[in-house]
């Protein structure tokens, strides 16, 4: 038989819980808590809200309801338990393992077809690593002179579409922009790489290991075939699949081949939590017209604002 309980937060907020059962588990209840409140269930305190307003034993979350004292009609204060520095550094740790072990089961679930182990390949710091690396994931050699042609593609697409490309997606004048891109010091980045996704119909996923994210250049154009660049903020490197059976190594793998993927997402944390990555605000860089060293992408770019200088190169 079904019952339900009243909750009541301290900015006096309320809210029935209806549909639980004798079977509902304490895990359920604070998925749904959580799901009204906004209250992490890592920091939710839940009391009987009546006398003596006994705090609740949420810790075992398999625990059926009745077990931990609730009954139909209760009435339940939340909210959200103050944390030490110390407890909640302690709530990240378990979280990330328990990431970590669903990745993995997940990973085990995908069976040993197509197995193998991702790896980073490593291409030059030249300003051009961005197109060194997407040279490799399609041609599986590093040759920095793919980088010109690869320029000369962005800048033949940017001025063939000036409404598309303009100033404020540019950050710059489309024809300015134009000449930019085709000397050898300067960069690439998401415009650049989205660029290229579509003149090659592929999707390309950058592993951003200062965010232990992915971002999909592509996603939305049902490519059938996807690559992975290494990004640490400053730097790309292209992914690769050492095969485990002898099979010659991959770049490209099938959209619906999720166990890359999967792996890729681990890569993203585990580089993050070794802190394998740039910090922008203290790396250095060189302004290419005046010879005037800066520290960050903050006082690089007050320079540009400052001098209209907008060619850098990493020192």
């Amino acid at each position: 038989m079904g019952f339900s309980v009243k909750l009541k937060t301290k900015s006096g907020q309320q809210h029935i819980v209806s549909k639980l059962t004798e079977t509902t588990t304490v895990g359920d209840l604070k998925t749904r808590i959580t799901e009204l409140t906004n209250i992490p269930g890592d920091a939710l305190h839940v009391v009987l809200g009546f006398p003596p307003f006994k705090p609740l034993d949420f810790s075992n979350e398999a625990n059926p309801l009745p077990t931990v004292g609730i009954s139909n009609g209760d009435t339940l204060i939340v909210e959200e338990k103050s944390l030490s520095a110390e407890e909640r550094k302690q709530l990240e740790a378990a979280k990330r393992l328990e990431q970590d072990e669903k990745l993995a089961k997940e990973l085990a679930a995908q069976g040993t077809e197509n197995c193998g182990i991702l790896l980073k390949k490593v291409v030059p710091a030249d300003n051009s690593c961005l197109f060194t690396s997407i040279g490799f994931v399609l041609t599986g050699k590093v040759d920095p002179e793919n980088s010109q042609y690869m320029r000369q593609i962005i800048a033949g697409t940017v001025n063939s579409d000036k409404q598309e490309y303009n100033e404020g997606i540019l950050g710059r004048p489309n024809d300015e922009y134009c000449a930019w891109i085709l000397q050898p010091e300067a960069w690439g980045g998401a415009i650049e790489v989205s660029i290229l996704s579509a003149y090659h119909g592929i999707e390309f996923d950058v592993v951003d290991i200062t965010n232990a994210i992915i971002n999909r250049f592509g996603e939305d154009k049902q490519y059938g075939m996807r690559a992975f660049l290494l990004f640490d903020g400053i730097h790309y490197d292209p992914l690769y699949l050492e095969s485990t059976n002898g099979e010659p190594p991959k770049t490209l793998f099938p959209i619906e081949d999720n166990l890359v993927y999967l792996q890729a997402e681990q890569l993203a944390k585990e580089a993050k939590s070794s802190r394998q990555y740039t910090d922008v605000n203290k790396f250095t860089l060189k302004c290419i017209d005046c010879d005037c060293f800066l520290k960050g992408q903050t006082e690089a770019q007050q320079h540009a604002q400052k001098t209209g200088h907008v060619n850098f190169g990493e020192v």
